[in-house]
């Protein structure tokens, strides 16, 4: 198997291997502002060839494949749409931030591996700097059934002012903590199996503690499956996370470090994260899901690739 990469100056990378798809990394969208414009991963897919994301979901129109997304940034909204406020649900107010690229530092390939690092700036509505942010993604494929996403970022806040990082959660909406990286799985995944490391569910495991949580879905047409697993690094901030997931209304992973509990960042001040996420051919049972997990650790001890 050969990597290749694809880079439409000013758009988007495509990450091949032997000529498939594996995904599109979108680091300059045409977002409108109300939906928080920042960078996604779509479509994504398995080394079988079968798509793993959705983009712009009508019931959610701001979630877009996997993408770092956050809801409560102070007092900015970087997650799209309206902004729960306790009491009155969800308001939209004028607060919906972009996270826009600023420069692309590497972009290469070897023939299993594709390293993307780039630089970004968070502005609030009104172009007020928020947060300037190093993000690096490393895809390696591992063997003819699955690859692995390694996906760094390092937020410095430059608001002038102390950022607290939150949830509707914290702001008073009971288990609705998500914020970090989010993935929105396909429509056929709806009803599909949510695999923590104590065991199997589906919305009962969400606002759980794992340093994994996997997702196995089956798809239309082909009626073939496959396994999306995130496994959190050790050295995150609020390691393990509490879990944001659904199954019964649509299918979502999210590591969410901020799920129950504010995280003050102080101006000029830096939080970083890092993640693996195991995208597999097939669904290999509750024993298989679990040497995935495996595949994402081994992937979380490579060296950064964020300062």
């Amino acid at each position: 198997m050969t990597i290749n990469v694809d880079h439409r100056l000013g758009d988007s990378v495509t990450v091949s291997v032997s000529g498939k798809p594996l995904f599109s990394y979108v680091y300059a969208p045409d977002t409108q502002q109300l939906e928080s414009p920042k960078p996604y991963l779509h479509p994504i897919r398995t080394l079988a060839g079968d798509l793993v994301s959705l983009y712009r979901p009508h019931d959610h129109v701001w979630h877009k494949g996997i993408a770092w997304s956050l809801p409560h940034v102070g007092d900015h909204n970087f997650w799209g749409g309206p902004t729960y406020v306790h009491g009155r649900f969800y308001v939209q107010k004028d607060n919906n931030g972009t996270a826009a690229h600023r420069a692309m530092t590497e972009l290469s390939a070897t023939d299993r591996t594709a390293t993307l690092v780039h630089e970004l700036d968070w502005t609030s509505q009104q172009g007020e700097p928020v947060i300037s942010e190093q993000r690096a993604l490393t895809a390696t494929v591992v063997d003819d059934t699955n690859w692995v996403l390694v996906f760094e970022t390092r937020m410095t806040n430059v608001s002038g002012g102390t950022l607290a990082l939150g949830s509707p959660t914290t702001k008073g909406r009971e288990n609705a903590g998500y914020g970090g990286l989010f993935w929105r799985g396909p429509r056929s995944f709806t009803g599909g199996t949510v695999q923590s490391p104590d065991g199997v569910g589906a919305d009962d495991l969400r606002g759980k503690r794992a340093d994994w949580f996997a997702f196995r879905g089956r798809h239309d047409e082909s009626g073939r499956s496959s396994t999306v697993l995130m496994v959190d690094d050790t050295t995150n901030p609020q390691h393990p996370p509490q879990w944001f997931t659904r199954s019964a209304e649509f299918a979502c992973l999210n590591p969410a470090p901020f799920f129950s509990e504010e995280v003050d960042l102080p101006d000029g001040e830096s939080l970083s994260f890092r993640y693996a996420v195991v995208v597999s051919a097939g669904d290999h049972g509750d024993a298989g899901t679990r040497t995935l997990a495996e595949l994402g650790r081994e992937a979380l001890s490579t060296p950064r690739k964020t300062a």
